[in-house]
């Protein structure tokens, strides 16, 4: 017994290209990123991803199995693989996030949701360093600032490594926050966070249309942390956070760990 969905999207790989250049979990977290699939929708059936993809049908199911590990969709005994909803996906997980990065396309729903956890997190983290951060941790930042600003000065010559060299340096800069707080917890999740928070450093400095005053949102927050100005570094990331909204088009979350510090 299948659905109509089912048929729907079964028949839709019957028309794609018989021999994909990416593999059947890459293929298929591809379409689930870029929202040809999305939650509720069923995959195409086994026997249909063996055709498509020359795949012996054990082959097909350990990729499947990746995905479901992966909490991007769940197997329903005589219907087949369906998508879960967002907030059931393992995101935090080093395979879910380099998926990301590599094949989502702008999800509002995603960049939401991580930017609210940003805006959870990270006055509070910039709190905490600018009470705790060494002068390594400070050179660290300004290393990671001026990388910012070069590569945002360069003449472009070759623009796209331009623009992915600055969202390079950008993910670094927030990082060296991170570990500046001196706290395990924070510095080890700052790993995990780094695909996240390159999916919207890269999405918000292409729709940033005042990249020079992001650049000094940037320096404002490296200051307040070197002053040591904590209940400063945490506006001063509040601020930073406000720009990249107002760069994705996403309004401003409700921050929910805590009050604003006095």
């Amino acid at each position: 017994m299948t659905s109509s969905r089912y048929d729907t999207h079964s028949n839709a790989a019957a028309q794609t290209e018989t021999v994909p250049s990416l593999g059947v979990a890459e293929s298929l977290v591809r379409d689930i990123f870029t929202g040809h699939y999305r939650p509720g929708d069923f995959l195409p059936r086994e026997i249909d991803l063996c055709t498509r993809f020359e795949r012996n049908r054990s082959a097909v199911r350990s990729d499947l199995r990746r995905l479901v590990d992966a909490g991007l969709i769940e197997r329903i005994s005589g219907y087949g693989s369906r998508v879960r909803e967002f907030s059931d996906w393992n995101i935090l997980d080093t395979q879910v996030t380099a998926w990301m990065t590599q094949f989502a396309t702008p999800n509002p729903g995603i960049q939401r949701d991580i930017l609210a956890f940003r805006f959870d997190v990270e006055p509070y983290v910039a709190m905490t360093a600018a009470s705790r951060a060494t002068a390594r941790d400070l050179v660290a930042m300004e290393e990671a600032f001026e990388g910012m600003g070069q590569h945002l000065r360069d003449a472009p010559t070759d623009a796209a490594e331009r623009a992915r060299l600055h969202n390079d340096w950008d993910v670094a800069f927030h990082v060296a926050i991170f570990k500046a707080t001196h706290n395990i917890v924070w510095t080890q999740l700052s790993h995990i966070l780094r695909p996240s928070i390159h999916l919207l450093v890269e999405t918000s400095n292409v729709s940033e249309s005042a990249p020079g005053e992001s650049l000094e949102r940037h320096r404002q927050l490296m200051e307040c942390i070197r002053a040591r100005r904590a209940r400063d570094a945490f506006f001063a990331s509040v601020t930073l956070l406000e720009g990249t909204a107002t760069a994705l088009g996403i309004e401003m979350p409700q921050m929910r760990l805590g009050e604003i510090p006095s």
